[in-house]
């Protein structure tokens, strides 16, 4: 979904900066939310390539994502908090023109690689027997949503531009004397074709497919615990496990709906009726809406890292083999992505899926 909400921000005629409590939230939520997100996706992405028998297609989707949502939180984060409490662009005319851009791309790929993880498993887990992508075609994939993200990108890096807004801009409200990077389309109705494009390939589609796939395989786990169940075999670990799984996939979704949600609605807002967003509101608003979007970048390495066994495993081994006395460790039975489909079958072994695991 498009950043581009901040990049009107400046200040009013009507002085209406942030207070010194306000300001300062922001400071804290920003760092902890940055700091918090390459701490966390920064150890996923080096527990993943340092474990050779990691790299699975999972895994190489998942650090994908991780890699897209460090990318975030390098630019989106610093710039914008630096962008709106300093009410005017001083970052020159370069990261005017790239920074957007930018921000689209990991936005993109983030949201392109979440729904490649969530199809991957539906593939393997509804259906086992049919076609199974390969770690050389993974990295394909991964390849494929950088270029398309790069593409959608580029209107961003065609129409930011560095500028001190004139009366003959037309603005929501009026701007000081002073620069800011905003987006110059030839229309109004080019900007919304584009910003609708966004909602609906950054958003709603993704969100869509995202919570199909989870619902498919959600059903088919339910399906076979009940199988198990009536067949009278000792599958009270498999429900458990697969209870964690159900738990996890719900999180998925809650999650990327949640955090991404008050973004696209002030974005929308904004496009279609920017006078319903009142003036000295306009950043402490739109700041909130970005606060919750970058948070997404924190959840993603909790729901497919840290909550899976495995990888605290091979995190808990990379730290102590710095130390040198690193104890082996047994893996988890039972990952997401080879689930059995034969109920009478016991755990499936762990292939070391870093988002397998709930």
């Amino acid at each position: 979904m498009e950043l581009g909400g901040w990049n009107l921000t400046g200040g009013a005629e009507e002085h209406c900066s942030l207070s010194l409590g306000g300001s300062t939230f922001l400071v804290v939520a920003y760092s902890a939310v940055m700091a918090v997100g390459l701490l966390g996706n920064g150890c996923l992405v080096a527990v993943i390539a340092g474990h050779r028998e990691m790299r699975n297609v999972t895994n190489v989707l998942i650090a994908n994502l991780s890699c897209s949502d460090v990318l975030m939180c390098l630019v989106c984060l610093p710039v914008t908090i630096v962008y709106t409490l300093m009410d005017r662009w001083v970052l020159g005319h370069a990261l005017c023109k790239a920074t957007p851009f930018v921000q689209c791309i990991s936005v993109s790929v983030s949201v392109f690689s979440l729904v490649l993880i969530a199809m991957e498993r539906y593939q393997l887990i509804v259906h086992p027997t049919g076609w199974k992508p390969g770690v050389a075609q993974s990295y394909l994939a991964v390849a494929l949503t950088w270029v398309l993200a790069g593409l959608i990108s580029v209107p961003l890096l065609s129409y930011s531009q560095l500028a001190t807004p004139l009366h003959n801009l037309s603005l929501p409200f009026a701007l000081a004397e002073q620069p800011v990077c905003m987006e110059r389309w030839p229309s109004v109705r080019e900007r919304r074709a584009y910003t609708t494009s966004l909602l609906l390939f950054q958003y709603l589609l993704p969100l869509g497919l995202i919570s199909a796939c989870y619902l498919h395989i959600y059903l088919r786990l339910r399906r076979r615990k009940d199988m198990v169940e009536r067949s009278g075999g000792g599958g009270s670990g498999k429900s458990k496990a697969s209870a964690r799984i159900n738990a996890m996939l719900v999180a998925i979704v809650v999650a990327f709906a949640l955090s991404w949600l008050p973004l696209n609605v002030f974005n929308t807002v904004f496009d279609w009726d920017h006078e319903a967003i009142p003036a000295c509101g306009h950043d402490a608003i739109f700041s909130l809406c970005h606060l919750a979007a970058m948070a997404s970048t924190c959840v993603n390495p909790v729901v497919y890292g840290f909550l899976n066994g495995n990888f605290q495993k091979q995190l808990k081994s990379t730290l102590l083999r710095c130390r040198c006395w690193a104890p082996p460790e047994r893996y988890e039975a039972v990952p997401l992505s080879t689930v059995s489909t034969e109920v009478t079958r016991g755990s499936a072994l762990s292939n070391g899926s870093v988002g397998a695991n709930a």
